[in-house]
């Protein structure tokens, strides 16, 4: 009986979800948390260059918005007990994909050993007309 107790209680943690949230990133702009870790893993909501003590985007151009990116995502993983070192994929999103060099660079530097898979795709639209956009899935 006991055994069977222990089973369905490792199972139980298997399933459960827990939100992830910190007032150093930017706020969910709609219906999404800022993350959820699942099974060990971390899955954060796409972070768009919004500074969180603003809640505007400041910076105009792709560098500045990358790096606030970056930082945003930072908090959140920090937030869920993770770190860039346990990130293990990404998706990046580009208005315009011509900015895949100055992104790459930016991007590079906060994964300096033992990068994740990645995807980059360009799009359309992004809310609030960010550059950028960036999702990552992290182990806890």
């Amino acid at each position: 009986m006991g055994k069977a107790k222990k089973i369905f209680s490792q199972k139980e943690k298997r399933m459960s979800r827990k939100i992830v949230s910190t007032k150093k990133a930017p706020e969910a702009i709609g219906p999404y948390s800022q993350a959820i870790i699942a099974n060990g893993m971390v899955f954060t909501s796409g972070q768009i260059p919004i500074v969180p003590s603003s809640g505007k985007i400041e910076a105009t151009d792709i560098s500045g918005q990358t790096k606030q990116v970056m930082e945003n995502l930072g908090e959140v993983l920090k937030s869920a007990g993770t770190d860039f070192s346990k990130v293990i994929k990404t998706t990046i999103f580009l208005v315009d994909l011509s900015h895949f060099g100055t992104v790459n660079e930016i991007y590079g530097k906060f994964f300096t050993k033992d990068p994740p898979a990645r995807s980059t795709v360009q799009v359309a639209k992004l809310p609030k007309d960010s550059l950028i956009e960036i999702e990552m899935t992290a182990l806890v």
